[in-house]
């Protein structure tokens, strides 16, 4: 009885992303190579090239600087994210109850998310200093609309029939909101919740260029402030990473669950 040995799958989506982000830094060196050493298009302080930025990825790790900014970071989007969370949820659910002026709100909440995160910063500046707090306030309100409206909109969006069969079953009150409209309106929700992630990534990296002492916004400050521009690519490169991975194996993972639990996936 002969045995056959399996084979080791490889997933060919890895490895053509493997190949494209290898073949795209390649690129990169060559371009610099080209334009910044031989034909001297660009100046060497202008243009980053991919063995430096490695060079300085290993100097801000090495320093602590990188884990200093990154627990930093993290630290004030967890905090900041979470009451975002919160307060979404709760001001979502009330706009579903407030009838008389919920669509004249819903107007001014669209009006308002359309602001970029960094414009609230002189607001928050003035009202809490440059403190960790006008920080707090900018991630919070940047993604605390999103949250709020699709908390608003998936319940606006329940089909009436999965209500109305909740309470024939005698669900009132907070068993109703617990048991058939927060699961049923679940996916709106978490779309709202990722989008919300964006705004308060993106307005944590805003605040903490201006108003911090320390986090990959106020280091990605000083690699300018140094015309290092090694050091502004790599805290680039730190922050799209953990943005990326965080929409892809945090958000992506919890949407395909709430699918496939509802047989969509």
């Amino acid at each position: 009885m002969s045995s056959t040995k399996e084979r080791p799958y490889l997933d060919k989506d890895l490895l053509t992303k493997i190949f494209f982000y290898m073949g795209l830094i390649i690129l990169w060196q060559l371009i610099y190579y080209l334009c910044v050493d031989i034909l001297q298009i660009w100046k060497f302080y202008s243009f980053p090239s991919p063995v430096k930025v490695v060079h300085s990825f290993i100097y801000i790790v090495q320093d602590h600087t990188m884990g200093v900014a990154l627990y930093v970071s993290l630290k004030r989007i967890i905090i900041g994210y979470g009451l975002a969370i919160v307060l979404g949820v709760v001001t979502g659910a009330l706009l579903t109850r407030i009838k008389l002026v919920a669509q004249p709100l819903r107007g001014l909440f669209l009006g308002l998310q359309t602001l970029p995160n960094i414009s609230w910063l002189p607001f928050a500046i003035l009202w809490f200093g440059l403190s960790e707090g006008s920080i707090l306030f900018v991630i919070v309100i940047g993604s605390l609309l999103s949250i709020a409206l699709g908390v608003d909109s998936g319940i606006r969006n329940i089909n009436p029939l999965y209500i109305q069969a909740g309470k024939n079953m005698g669900a009132t009150g907070l068993e109703l909101y617990t048991n058939i409209i927060i699961p049923a309106a679940l996916p709106t929700i978490i779309a709202g919740m990722k989008q919300g992630w964006s705004f308060a990534w993106r307005g944590l990296i805003a605040g903490e260029m201006l108003a911090a002492s320390t986090g990959l916004g106020q280091v990605l400050m000083t690699g300018r402030e140094l015309a290092d521009i090694n050091q502004i690519t790599v805290i680039m490169i730190v922050i799209i990473i953990i943005g990326v991975t965080v929409n892809n194996y945090i958000f992506g993972r919890i949407e395909n669950k709430v699918l496939s639990v509802r047989g969509l996936l």
